[in-house]
């Protein structure tokens, strides 16, 4: 790919992939506070406004660029899935 997207790409999923063995998973079956937030209907609103955060930090944290690109991307493909979700729902 000319840009490689498809590093970028494999990037990000490590990225994901490492997100449920840290601190963001509560259980040992992986459960994260953002099934919570999707339970209760409130995860999409949360998810936008941690995609606009990393993006507006990104450039003013030496060192953490990357990291806050990875982190607003994660949180507009967790925006995506709740969009899939919602459109199951009505099929």
């Amino acid at each position: 790919m000319k840009y490689k997207e498809d590093k970028i790409l494999e990037e990000i999923k490590n990225y994901i992939k490492s997100t449920y063995g840290e601190h963001y998973s509560t259980t040992k079956d992986g459960f994260q506070v953002q099934d919570m937030l999707r339970q209760l209907g409130i995860d999409k609103d949360f998810c936008q406004a941690n995609a606009i955060k990393y993006l507006c930090r990104y450039g003013k944290k030496d060192g953490k660029n990357r990291k806050d690109l990875l982190k607003a991307i994660h949180y507009v493909i967790l925006l995506l899935s709740s969009e899939d979700a919602d459109k199951e729902k009505l099929n």
